[in-house]
């Protein structure tokens, strides 16, 4: 039996326009009517994610990459770096590219960024970013991003701190860094353990590197038909890709009945 459907949101969930399809929505709603909680699992920030929430009013959200799970609005679970460390890391950045470095932030509350090529607050899907050039930036983080044009550059950042968790976004020269322990796999560990929810009673679904400590966790994990092939390998099954609704027709086929004749699901 499912009791959880963990749901990781960029080219798992969203379409690449990163829109949710009205047919997936349908179905999240209908597993929610069979008692199965619906929980996002996402790289993003918690307020970058505020019109997806609202559309899909998730029962779990874990965000900024596993540093931060809730449960209807309660904290279950975070890992932050230090003020001293985040400090750490944006001086350590800047100084290796000569201060030509993009930075995005996110803390509890809120989503910085120095964006240079456009304001993200332009994207419908992206909610609010605060600019910010982090001269005076002191507050510890959940997770720091940097756009870098070297992977050794990268490395190098992630050893300045002890610790330090460091991943790169497929398709992208940004790499995420964050505190070894803030990860999808542990908030899931955290959440099962509060929830009293086994690993066997949850289905994820993911494309990423990101993904791939969930997937293997929970006892169904479902690779996207675009998922990286590192995914797919891991996975238990594979679905059809984003833009063609993979995840609402593995839950169809699984989970629910669809009547074509009456055009709803019983």
């Amino acid at each position: 039996m499912i009791k959880l459907v963990l749901l990781d949101l960029d080219d798992t969930l969203l379409h690449s326009d990163k829109t949710i399809s009205s047919r997936t929505i349908e179905v999240l709603e209908k597993c929610k009517l069979k008692g199965m909680l619906i929980g996002f699992s996402t790289a993003r920030g918690e307020s970058n994610i505020l019109p997806y929430i609202k559309a899909v009013k998730p029962d779990v959200v874990i965000s900024s990459s596993g540093a931060l799970a809730k449960y209807k609005n309660d904290i279950i679970y975070s890992c932050l770096m230090s003020e001293k460390e985040t400090r750490k890391i944006i001086d350590t950045a800047f100084k290796l590219t000569d201060n030509q470095c993009e930075i995005t932030i996110d803390t509890f509350d809120k989503h910085y960024w120095n964006y240079k090529a456009f304001d993200p607050n332009t994207l419908d899907d992206w909610g609010d970013t605060v600019y910010t050039d982090y001269k005076k930036f002191n507050q510890p983080s959940l997770k720091i991003c940097v756009e870098l044009k070297k992977s050794k550059t990268a490395q190098q950042i992630s050893e300045c701190i002890e610790n330090c968790n460091m991943v790169r976004f497929t398709g992208s020269n940004w790499y995420k860094f964050s505190k070894q322990n803030a990860t999808k796999g542990k908030a899931i560990i955290a959440l099962s353990d509060k929830l009293n929810i086994q690993f066997s009673e949850i289905i994820a679904f993911g494309d990423d590197y990101g993904d791939i400590e969930m997937l293997k966790l929970c006892g169904t994990g479902i690779a996207m038909g675009n998922a990286i092939p590192e995914v797919k390998k891991i996975s238990d099954e594979i679905t059809v890709s984003n833009d063609e609704d993979g995840v609402a027709i593995y839950l169809e086929k699984m989970f629910l009945m669809y009547s074509k004749n009456q055009n709803n699901f019983i």
